[in-house]
């Protein structure tokens, strides 16, 4: 008798333990709870101690408050943008294709800035409200030169959450910065780090090149384009743009538009839907010194005028274009015009150069062109017009 509660005993234990990995195998254990920093009586009791509450604001330091309070304050204002676009397939099959993005309101008439790349080719635009509210919205103006765009929301409500656009101009290396985004998927969430790095040249995604980016190691992942990069007084700075990452997660390289950028052409995006740049007229080659010295060039730098568009700016102005081929190793190119050297004073020696002088100028605008012709440096004052 004795025996046989023994084998009955062992058999459930047997199958206690065949259940218990069954169940282990199928369904994760719940991870154990992190340590707890405040001091508990050794006698207390589980059931008696009080549910965890968010710390009171006397408990949290003055960074962390501040955290707190900037996030408060502008995650209402951001939203999560989700696309929908129809692609073909191997077999010529229509696929929807979905993606999806971070933005910010800006206004009450339901602006909402955010990536051009995060809606380019986009035929159905979704915008989700920090209370979930979600709306279509419309592309009322996109810029691929600088990766903005700006959609627009139509609600019966009587106020929007918005947040206020602050200033670039005088960010300093080593201010602390606050991201706000849905990285994949994850709406609302908060990441902190400082300014790395200013006036970074990146290329985005759209293949242009991007002057005086804003670096950061705040983490930004995939979901967080097109979301603000905020200040610590909840102002927003830059918009998340990119990071640069071999596994394509956060390693703190991140990067971001000068809201600046954004100002600039804000209201050219809302009213004429795109971004009206200004146009020298010109066709041009960088020079390099070992080329220069090839040509016989007085200047080591510049660019060398090849073509002036007719009756543009720079051919009003009077400056001229290359009138003879010149061979240089594998290359053929035009010579014998002007060599751009300065704008407005400020040197050129890439068309980057021009590109970031005539950024920061809008059509009818005047800049000073500083050229060499032959051996003689002259100056001429350009009228710019739109580049079409």
């Amino acid at each position: 008798m004795r025996s046989r509660t023994w084998l009955f005993l062992a058999l459930l234990l047997g199958l206690g333990i065949l259940a218990g990995y069954w169940a282990g195998s199928r369904h994760q254990a719940p991870p154990l709870p992190e340590p707890s920093l405040v001091a508990r009586p050794a006698n207390a009791d589980a059931e008696a101690m009080p549910a965890a509450s968010s710390a009171p604001p006397e408990r949290l330091s003055g960074d962390e408050q501040n955290n707190v309070s900037v996030y408060q304050k502008a995650s209402p204002a951001v939203v999560n943008v989700t696309t929908r676009t129809v692609e073909m397939d191997f077999f010529y099959g229509a696929v929807p294709v979905e993606g999806a993005g971070s933005g910010f309101i800006i206004d009450q008439e339901g602006h909402v800035v955010t990536n051009y790349h995060v809606v380019e080719n986009a035929q159905q635009i979704q915008v989700t409200l920090a209370d979930r509210r979600s709306y279509e919205a419309r592309v009322v103006g996109r810029d691929p030169a600088t990766d903005l765009a700006v959609l627009q929301i139509r609600t019966r409500a009587r106020s929007l959450p918005t947040v206020p656009l602050g200033d670039s101009s005088r960010l300093q290396v080593g201010q602390k910065v606050l991201a706000i985004g849905n990285p994949f998927g994850f709406q609302g969430t908060l990441t902190t780090g400082v300014i790395s790095a200013v006036e970074r040249t990146i290329r985005t995604e759209t293949g242009a090149l991007l002057d005086e980016a804003i670096q950061t190691d705040a983490a930004i992942n995939r979901g967080n384009s097109g979301g603000p990069l905020l200040d610590s007084r909840g102002e927003v700075i830059g918009v998340n743009t990119l990071i640069i990452s071999p596994s394509g997660g956060s390693i703190g390289n991140g990067f971001a538009i000068p809201v600046n950028t954004l100002k600039f052409i804000l209201n050219d995006l809302i009213r004429y839907g795109r971004a009206r740049r200004p146009s020298l007229g010109i066709f041009g080659l960088e020079l390099a010194p070992e080329l220069a010295e090839v040509l016989d060039l007085p200047a080591e730098r510049g660019v060398l005028v090849t073509e002036v568009v007719r009756g543009g700016p720079a051919d009003d102005a009077g400056l001229r274009g290359g009138n003879r081929v010149a061979v240089v190793g594998r290359y053929r190119f035009l010579v014998g015009g002007d060599i751009l050297v300065a704008l407005n004073g400020e040197p050129v020696g890439s068309v980057l150069d021009i590109n970031r002088v005539l950024y920061k100028k809008r059509p009818g605008d005047t800049v000073a062109v500083t050229f060499y012709r032959g051996r003689d440096k002259r100056t001429a004052t350009v009228t710019l017009a739109e580049r079409r």
